[in-house]
């Protein structure tokens, strides 16, 4: 008998301290292809202490062979580890979990938009399943997901890094 009631104080404890938040299941740390998701991700992880993409620093000019450079007249480009192996090993092709953030500057060096490419397996297999999104300073969500004007002007490496389609990336040659 007094088993069953140490039973049921033990369950009361449990119950209340789920009712109280004390006990809580843990928060969901999953990356997803969502514009909160990843916003949320590269902050909490701290994207400013990635390396940055090879043969470049901060706050670098855009440079003059793309055609008009949708991402301001200097950047800053951060990768994370998975993406920095594979640039700097030349695999062609970044793997999945890659995460490319760059800032973007306008003239007068002031950070006026974050824009940022995730690559997440089975998202959009037609374009490298390839997530895209752009953020103000602030965090506001300005465009996610298959964003048109991303995927079209991404698609264009292939002809100047000869008719490689260099995974959507301008930055560098990846192979």
């Amino acid at each position: 008998m007094e088993m069953k009631s140490i039973a049921y104080a033990i369950l009361a404890i449990f119950m209340v301290s789920i009712f109280l938040g004390c006990v809580s299941a843990p928060p969901e740390t999953e990356l997803k292809a969502d514009g909160k998701s990843v916003y949320d991700f590269i902050i909490k992880e701290n994207y400013k202490n990635w390396k940055k993409w090879p043969g470049t620093g901060e706050i670098y000019p855009k440079s003059t062979e793309k055609p008009s450079e949708p991402h301001g007249a200097f950047l800053t480009t951060y990768v994370n580890d998975d993406a920095f192996a594979a640039i700097e090993g030349k695999k062609g092709i970044l793997p999945e979990e890659s995460i490319i953030v760059k800032e973007n500057y306008g003239p007068d060096k002031k950070l006026a938009a974050i824009t940022v490419m995730y690559k997440e397996k089975g998202y959009d297999p037609a374009h490298n399943d390839w997530f895209w999104a752009k953020y103000q300073p602030d965090g506001t969500i300005d465009a996610e997901g298959k964003v048109e004007g991303c995927i079209d002007c991404h698609a264009l490496p292939k002809d100047i890094f000869k008719d490689k389609t260099n995974d959507y990336v301008w930055s560098s040659d990846l192979r």
